[in-house]
């Protein structure tokens, strides 16, 4: 599938105060009018010098809140940084360590081209291909993919192997590895697991996410990724995905994305379908005045109660190890990608790196 992998120019902007700024090279950096011209240096330097960061382990005792505002300054970031931490992370935006940031910082910064522009990958037809390739790899092989078949018990067996059970029934094996949430772990293993490993995996916390994605008669702006810092519109950004992948490849559609983390007892994240739409819509004619209802082809709205793992301060003693507390027994979560945060390319590389691993043990 590696020639369905296509990698593009993409461009980023910020909306602020009610104006729309172009953020994707550095000369647009220096027309950051939302920013005094000593504050936009600050924070072309503040950039370079994260990039320089060699050693991640020297930043675990701070946050990224102190850090950004240590490198950058209180303006830059009341500007620019504060309304991300703020959306992205919500109650938990004072908490986020320095580490997360960096790494966004970082892994940004290596994604850029000759000229500046950043360049990212994608796969044609979504990474739902990759999904069930890999199914048809593992049936093929004379494995059994089993969907809508939630766990609610995980046992050890006398004869040291391991009982997997659900609503829908329960298989044996020699070993188990389980890839959920923490929190969701816990459950599956409290009959018999230590009260101090229950709490470890309890220990940490996660955002939901709710993504309104619309189908668009026609383009809604020029930018593939507007991060929003205005505190005032409910999402943290705008992804206009036809802006990179062209929207013949959708139908004609333009696909656009509105991204929200957010607490799961948050009301927002209780609303329907309907009613989030309905919610978001003066939000977006504000932002975009010409933007219509009758340009809506089709919407879905999609929700993950356990999204986004926070990665808090001296994040590498809160977070598990893969190998559990009685052999055979493992654990490969979002949550134990670390320094990096969760992403699709991270956790296949843990995956892959686990099962080397089991096949020669």
């Amino acid at each position: 599938m590696t020639n369905d992998v296509v990698v593009q120019p993409t461009n980023t902007g910020v909306y602020y105060s009610g104006h729309f700024f172009r953020l994707s090279t550095p000369f647009d950096l220096l027309r950051f009018t939302a920013l005094p011209f000593i504050d936009r240096i600050r924070l072309g330097l503040l950039t370079l010098r994260a990039r320089h960061v060699k050693d991640w382990k020297s930043l675990e005792h701070e946050t990224a809140a102190d850090w950004l505002r240590r490198l950058g300054g209180d303006t830059v970031f009341r500007v620019v940084w504060e309304p991300l931490l703020i959306g992205k992370f919500g109650p938990y935006a004072e908490k986020v360590s320095a580490v997360w940031f960096w790494n966004k910082l970082k892994l940004r910064g290596g994604s850029r081209g000759k000229g500046g522009e950043e360049r990212l990958a994608y796969m044609k037809g979504s990474f739902a291909r990759l999904a069930e390739a890999t199914a048809a790899g593992i049936e093929s092989a004379g494995g059994k993919v089993v969907c809508r078949a939630p766990v609610t018990r995980i046992s050890p067996l006398e004869n040291g192997r391991w009982q997997v059970c659900g609503p829908w029934g329960e298989v044996e094996s020699d070993k188990v590895i389980v890839t959920t949430a923490l929190p969701l772990v816990a459950d599956m293993v409290e009959s018999w697991a230590t009260p101090e490993y229950l709490s470890g995996l309890r220990r940490i916390n996660y955002l939901a996410n709710v993504c309104l994605v619309l189908q668009l008669d026609r383009s809604l702006s020029s930018t593939y990724w507007l991060n929003v810092n205005d505190p005032s519109f409910p999402f943290v950004g705008v992804i206009e995905h036809t802006n990179f992948e062209s929207a013949s490849s959708y139908g004609g559609n333009h696909i656009v994305y509105l991204s929200k983390y957010l607490p799961h007892t948050d009301a927002l994240y209780k609303m329907s379908a309907k009613e989030i739409l309905d919610f978001s819509m003066p939000y977006l004619q504000k932002m975009f005045p010409a933007f219509s209802s009758s340009w809506i082809r089709h919407y879905d709205v999609w929700k993950a109660r356990w999204s986004q793992p926070v990665v808090e301060k001296e994040y590498s003693a809160l977070i598990p190890p893969q190998d559990g507390p009685r052999p055979g027994f493992y654990l490969c979560s979002m949550a134990q990608i670390y320094p990096e945060d969760r992403g699709t390319n991270y956790a296949i590389r843990e995956g892959r790196r686990l099962a080397a691993r089991l096949i020669n043990t």
